[in-house]
């Protein structure tokens, strides 16, 4: 994510030092000047507009709700783990979770490993 941002201002920064946008069709890039730079850098705002709202605020949404549901986790809950095991959360100490997944058979994963709450029948 952050080197996605990070390339586009890259571009951005190097086509602006460069002075890209004056090297159009006309020339060398005297007379007009602010107009053509403007339009120049249209492209890469336009870029940068769709990365943000195409995958950038989806993804943040996603990691916000998942961080939620991470930090609901408690005592009793049926969870699905990253791994594709179901168990049923026996206990929960700071970043460790130790999940029952038959009787008598307890595992400990980190709180990342589970992958989604299941929901009470």
């Amino acid at each position: 994510m952050r080197t996605l941002l990070t390339t586009a201002l890259f571009f951005t920064v190097v086509a602006a030092l460069t002075g890209c946008a004056g090297l159009g069709p006309g020339g060398g890039g005297g007379g007009e000047g602010g107009s053509s730079s403007i339009i120049a850098f249209a492209p890469f705002i336009l870029i940068f507009a769709l990365f943000y709202f195409l995958i950038l605020r989806p993804q943040r949404k996603q990691e916000k709700v998942r961080k939620e549901m991470l930090g609901a986790v408690k005592r009793g809950d049926s969870v699905l783990t990253s791994g594709g095991i179901y168990g049923k959360v026996v206990n929960i100490e700071d970043d460790d979770v130790t999940l029952e997944i038959a009787k008598g058979v307890n595992v400990r994963i980190t709180r990342t490993g589970i992958a989604s709450v299941e929901e009470k029948k």
